[in-house]
């Protein structure tokens, strides 16, 4: 941001010289946290050299000698070089095990971010009022009204990253291998794709330079270094298993965020995805099946159990082919008060399928996507509902008298 927006963005906010000093903090926080996400995005080969060096300093940390290294394409081709059994957590921890030095680096890294927490200070008490507020605010209203820079790094850095990254590029990735492998082999570390706790430590030393004894910004730095070079991990006794940076990661800004947050979402392929031809695939920031980008069909969507990926795989067909496909009744129809030029239509749900009676209400959304179209969707409703108005204002917890009278609705 510029000078002349910051300036523009504290008249706005109405903030005075300490919380004016806090806002430029926070712009350069932003400015961090950007940087790491576009470290957790990056698709570019992995720097070995980097990565095995930071790696075997954290190794030493542990009092470890520099293990073998052994780079796959993908997460999915570094299970095959493990060719070891799921870890079943939950039992004591077995010290002799090939495992047992991806626990230490786990309490390792434990212990440094209780560290750094108590070198930092209090992230705030966080009562209820404050987090609705640094939440749904921007950065210079939320300080205004009295958040301090600490709960705003928290939300804003912390919080927006751990959206982006662990919902939108882990969660597809660990679908996609949970499905090829079943449970895969646990204690695993994630590279570029640890961004988030890395970043949050980051940010704050970068804006208070000292602010961590010298041997935690060591071990902070072999961390960043590791997700600055590499993906995923497996750090065994003797041997450690790297894989590649993503080749592929497609996003799109998340709808109304307020922290930089995106989402995955590829309408033709894996939204994040591996040289090797393997990844995940999502729609929207939901992680789904391959199938469901690939190749939907309303007989496939019927035998789905989960009900966020048959609403996935029904926009990704298209409504129209869905209701051709699925043969499903038309009950009534009727113009959109809340949505003048648009139509509301209302179909009964075969209730083999959906375990229930039920109805659907199709809709078109009042606001304009980002394409410059109007999405079309659909909502479950209950099955004595047949007027499509009263299906829309139950939507809305109205009836459907008051929804008719709603001028627009969005």
């Amino acid at each position: 941001m510029s000078a002349r927006n910051r300036q523009r963005a504290r008249r706005r906010a109405g903030i005075g010289p300490d919380q004016a000093a806090h806002l430029d903090r926070w712009h350069r926080a932003a400015e961090i946290r950007d940087e790491w996400l576009r470290i957790a995005l990056h698709t570019e080969p992995a720097d070995r050299e980097t990565a095995e060096r930071a790696i075997t300093g954290l190794y030493a940390l542990l009092g470890r000698r520099r293990p073998r290294f052994h780079w796959a394409a993908s997460p999915r081709q570094a299970v095959d070089l493990l060719d070891e059994p799921p870890i079943r957590l939950g039992g004591p921890v077995d010290p002799t095990a090939g495992w047992y030095v991806a626990h230490q680096l786990a309490v390792a890294a434990h212990q440094l971010g209780g560290r750094l927490d108590e070198r930092a200070g209090p992230a705030g008490a966080f009562w209820w009022t404050t987090e609705q507020i640094v939440r749904t605010r921007p950065p210079a209203d939320a300080l205004a009204a009295g958040v301090s820079l600490a709960e705003l790094l928290v939300v804003g850095v912390r919080d927006s990253l751990n959206r982006s990254v662990h919902d939108g590029l882990r969660t597809p990735l660990r679908a996609a291998l949970a499905e090829a492998v079943g449970e895969p082999p646990g204690l695993r570390w994630h590279g570029q794709h640890d961004a988030p706790w890395v970043a949050y430590h980051d940010v704050r030393r970068r804006l208070r330079p000292g602010l961590f004894h010298p041997d935690d910004d060591r071990q902070l730095d072999l961390w960043a270094d590791v997700a600055r070079s590499c993906g995923w991990w497996w750090p065994r006794e003797d041997v450690c298993v790297v894989t590649e940076r993503t080749s592929v990661a497609h996003t799109e800004p998340l709808p109304g965020a307020l922290h930089g947050e995106v989402r995955t979402h590829n309408r033709h392929g894996p939204a994040v995805g591996y040289a090797d031809g393997w990844g995940g695939h999502a729609w929207h920031g939901t992680a789904v099946p391959a199938w469901v980008i690939d190749e939907p069909t309303a007989e496939r969507i019927g035998a789905e159990r989960n009900v966020e990926v048959r609403r996935c795989a029904i926009e990704r067909l298209g409504w129209d082919a869905y209701l051709d496909q699925a043969r499903l009744a038309l009950v009534a129809e009727a113009p959109d008060p809340g949505n003048p030029g648009c139509r509301l239509q209302l179909y009964d749900l075969p209730q083999r399928v959906w375990g229930a009676p039920a109805r659907v209400l199709l809709a078109v959304n009042g606001s304009v996507e980002r394409d410059g179209h109007r999405r079309r969707y659909g909502l479950s409703v209950p099955a004595d509902l047949d007027d499509p108005v009263a299906a829309a204002g139950w939507s809305y917890g109205l009836s459907g008298e008051q929804y008719a009278r709603l001028l627009r609705r969005t």
